[in-house]
């Protein structure tokens, strides 16, 4: 998360400056002007981003949620966004997850390289519309301007990108399902089920839909169905799903109120809404989603938004914004005292330094790491970007004491209290469509309002556990997290990895060390363990058996694995198993020898150290046994040439073939292969049977094999074009697949044809002669002919001519020119063209003689040079040199 650097008129505090800071001084009385900037995945200018995550209702009892007017003290600012994305564009992620979605689980991230002209970028700032749009000197000074905040640069030649099964894999978050429907109660409160998440942005994103869909799709993750929310809606909400995804869009007012109107479109806020979208989303697959969308970046505007989730329901609030805090600050803090609501917000992106809200004491504020993760272990080290210090204004809460490790004796409120992955250079995927676009395009997103919707999503998972247990919503998890957690070693070794390395900057305290620290304070989430903590008393579920249909055949032997999911080994038994049908101590049934028929088997899988046990029932199909299927065809065949095909056959077993009803000669090997090496006139129906070797069942197909006479050769004749004294050479043209042999008729004298149908003349004579080629096929015996008119001119022709315009273009749009060659008395030309722009292609095109055009659909600017060299077969060349200009405008 990023936020700018405030300038606070005081006697008492030294004055930091930022030309994107007001402040208003008056005698005897300071006003701060609260400046607000999203964290997390962004452009350098100032900006504001809120992303909320409400939890589902306990209860259907009737609620009442507190709401904090916005003070009237503190100025209306409106900022842009800021956040932090690798300067490249993604190649779109591989399908693997498509149907799978936990398939590139174990898999190594992607990594792709940063262009050179984007390594210089400083990864704020960066959308996808401008990465699209750099190309020149001025748009790259832009991206690079200073704004006295730290701007971290892309720490590699390499961008890192993180799929959700990844992130899922490294931090030990629930294993997806394989499909999202029919899930028990305790599968689907591990997903989220049950549970609002309320994003709070400023501005409008409106192609948020089409994006999520897309982020979906790409990773196997449940669709989101979308509902409207009206504008007099009685509030709170009713309880969400606690089966599936539904996702709406509400306008705010600052009065915490809804509006028709849509919030103006921002490129900058849209990137951080669908960063925010997606992957709290893809932390709680089967939270509801409500995305709340300020009317500007104000503080005022996004204090309504806050207010507004309060009033909406209980849950999860995650906000990915961040300001100068001041005096000011307390003013506010009831926006965040709701009992029922977890309130997140990220700490920065701008190096060691605090900011509001996630300054607040009732508020969960996290940091951001660099992950590695290889598919099987991960580390971490401190995100050089990430935010963290002591608040001048907050007092020290009562959970931050010198009884949790590494902490000491604060002098006042601490941040960060935990992290995640922010490093945009180890980045999670982000689908972005531009405005008044269809295209979807992936970026590599990063920053500390990465690391809060996924928080925010942890912590609705751990509310859905809780009620699944009875138990109240965490609200403040503070307490828990610093007290009950950190203070006891185990508990604290289990549920966080503590990161020991890195640094947000050169403070003593900017530094990694053991238990807390200020940039990843107590450090990032071992899930697994971490759930079982929040959801109450270390209270441990049952295993869950994800029952599944099985089918087998006859003859066959069976095998699969029982999907079964527990944080403790497993023992596995089976009870209504066929006689032969077992379990291993891994989950694996087998059966090697199936019997036909339908058998309900159920799964017991018991927690070795819990001793509690699940039940999973999997329906066990055996087909009976079916015969080989042959698939008969037509073959067409010519005589005098060999005849081969292959036999479709489809068995699962071995199989031995036979043929019935062949002619003599035709055989049939053990792949199925049919030859015929001198096949005969006629129209045969042969008959292939496969036999299936364990089942001795018997399957036929038939084939119909038409043998028809060769054709005779085809001689394709035409005009040949020479000059006295310089040698003639061509090839006669024919169609005919078997060996040939040739004559001439009426050719003059010194005119030959050689074996392979090459027709020379060494001193050819001034004249015009009609030489008949006479072409026999040595097979069949047929004779073909065609007639070459040869000429003979006193004089040579020109030889070639180039005709290529000067192209002209301009950048980003698609441009084409014309290269035409004409060539009087060559049969044959070679061309090469060199200096050709990376993009550009060149096609034939339909002008008389031989035309190339040239096309580039997205021309850099520059200036370039085609040289054309035309060579024909009389060994006569042309060169032409074609300038390419391509303007900026």
């Amino acid at each position: 998360m990023s936020f700018n650097q405030k300038r606070l008129l005081t006697s008492v505090f030294s004055t930091i400056s930022s030309p994107l800071v007001c402040v208003l001084a008056s005698a005897g009385m300071l006003s701060v002007l609260s400046v607000l900037s999203a964290c997390g995945s962004g452009t350098g200018t100032t900006s504001t981003a809120a992303s909320t995550d409400v939890t589902a209702q306990v209860s259907s009892a009737t609620m009442t949620f507190g709401v904090s007017a916005p003070t009237t003290e503190i100025p209306l600012v409106t900022v842009s966004p800021t956040f932090h994305v690798a300067p490249v564009i993604l190649v779109a992620p591989s399908d693997v997850d498509v149907v799978n979605p936990v398939a590139s689980a174990r898999l190594v991230p992607s990594q792709q390289a940063i262009p050179s002209e984007f390594q210089g970028l400083s990864t704020r700032g960066l959308t996808l519309s401008t990465l699209q749009s750099v190309h020149s000197a001025r748009l790259l000074s832009a991206q690079s301007v200073n704004t006295g905040a730290v701007t971290p640069k892309v720490s590699s030649s390499f961008a890192t990108t993180y799929t959700p099964a990844q992130i899922r894999a490294a931090y030990g978050l629930p294993s997806l399902p394989a499909s999202f429907t029919g899930l028990s109660a305790a599968q689907a409160a591990q997903l989220g089920a049950g549970q609002t998440i309320y994003i709070v942005d400023a501005q409008s994103d409106p192609n948020v839909v089409a994006e999520l869909t897309a982020f979906n799709q790409k990773f196997g993750l449940p669709a989101c169905t979308v509902k409207t929310i009206a504008t007099n809606a009685s509030l709170p909400l009713s309880a969400p799903s606690v089966s599936s995804c539904d996702f709406s869009i509400v306008y705010s007012t600052p009065a915490a109120g809804m509006t028709s109107t849509a919030p103006a479109y921002n490129s900058g806020w849209a990137t951080e809404i669908t960063l925010d979208v997606q992957w709290a989303h893809a932390t709680a697959p089967l939270a509801r989603i409500v995305l709340i969308e300020s009317a500007d970046a104000s503080n005022t505007g996004l204090i309504g938004a806050i207010n507004l989730a309060n009033k909406m329901g209980p849950g999860v609030v995650s906000m990915s914004f961040g300001g100068v805090e001041g005096s000011w600050t307390a003013s506010v803090d009831s926006a965040f005292s709701n009992a029922q609501m977890t309130y997140l917000a990220a700490t920065g992106d701008n190096g060691a330094g605090v900011s509001w809200p996630s300054v607040s004491s009732r508020v969960l504020a996290i940091g951001g790491t660099s992950l590695t993760y290889n598919g099987g272990t991960r580390s971490e080290a401190i995100w050089s970007g990430t935010g963290g210090g002591v608040s001048a204004y907050t007092p020290t809460p009562a959970y931050q004491n010198n009884a949790v490790p590494g902490m000491g004796t604060p002098t006042n409120r601490t941040v960060a209290d935990v992290s995640f992955n922010a490093d945009p250079s180890t980045g999670q995927y982000v689908a972005v469509i531009n405005q008044g676009s269809s295209s979807v395009g992936w970026l590599s997103a990063g920053g500390t309002s990465l690391a809060t919707p996924q928080w925010a999503g942890i912590i609705a998972v751990a509310n859905a556990l809780r009620v699944q247990s009875s138990k109240a919503l965490l609200g403040a998890p503070h307490t828990v997290l610093y007290q009950q957690i950190s203070t006891v070693p185990g508990a604290y070794a289990s549920s966080f990895a503590d990161i020991k390395q890195g640094n947000d900057g050169s403070c003593a305290a900017c530094s990694a060390k053991t238990g807390y620290d200020f940039p990843a304070g107590l450090g990032t989430p071992n899930v697994t363990n971490l759930l079982t903590a929040l959801a109450g008393s270390g209270a441990v579920s049952a295993p869950v058996v994800n029952g599944a249909s099985v089918s087998g055949q006859v003859g066959t032997p069976l095998s699969f694995t029982v999907s079964a999911s527990s944080p403790n080994p497993l023992s596995f038994s089976l009870s209504g198993a066929p006689s032969g049908l077992s379990i291993n101590s891994t989950g694996i049934v087998t059966w090697a020898m199936p019997v036909a028929g339908t058998y309900t088997v159920t799964v017991t899988a018991t927690d070795a150290k819990a001793n509690l046990s699940g039940k999973g029932v999997y329906v066990v199909t055996i087909a009976a046994p079916v015969p080989p299927v042959v698939t008969g065809a037509n073959v067409s065949g010519k005589v005098g040439t060999a005849l081969s095909f292959t036999a479709s056959i489809n068995d699962s077993n071995p199989y031995t073939v036979s043929l019935s009803g062949a002619p003599s000669g035709m055989t049939i090997n053990s792949a199925g292969v049919v030859s015929w090496a001198t096949p005969v006139l006629g129209t045969y129906s042969v008959t292939v049977t496969a036999t299936d070797s364990k089942t001795g069942l018997s399957g036929k197909g038939v084939y119909v094999v038409t043998i028809a006479m060769q054709p005779a050769p085809v001689v394709s004749g035409g005009s040949i074009s020479g000059t006295v004294g310089t040698s003639l050479s061509f090839a006669v043209s024919v169609a005919n697949s078997n060996p040939l042999t040739y004559t001439l008729s009426g050719a003059p004298s010194g005119l030959t044809i050689s074996t392979g149908g090459i027709v020379t003349w060494a001193k050819p004579v001034v004249g015009t002669y009609n030489v008949t080629v006479i072409v026999k096929d040595t097979k069949t015996g047929l004779s073909g002919q065609g007639i070459y008119t040869i000429v003979i001119s006193a004089v040579a022709p020109v030889g070639p001519v180039i005709t290529a315009p000067a192209m002209t273009g301009v950048a980003g749009k698609a441009m084409s020119g014309t290269i035409s060659v004409t060539d009087t008395g060559a049969t044959g030309i070679s061309i090469s063209i060199s200096g050709v722009p990376l993009g550009m292609t060149l096609m034939p095109g339909s002008a008389t003689g031989i035309s190339l055009v040239a096309s580039w659909s997205n021309p850099v600017t520059g200036t370039y040079t085609l040289k054309v060299t035309v060579t024909d077969n009389l060994g006569r060349t042309a060169t032409v040199s074609v300038p390419v200009t391509i303007t900026a405008h």
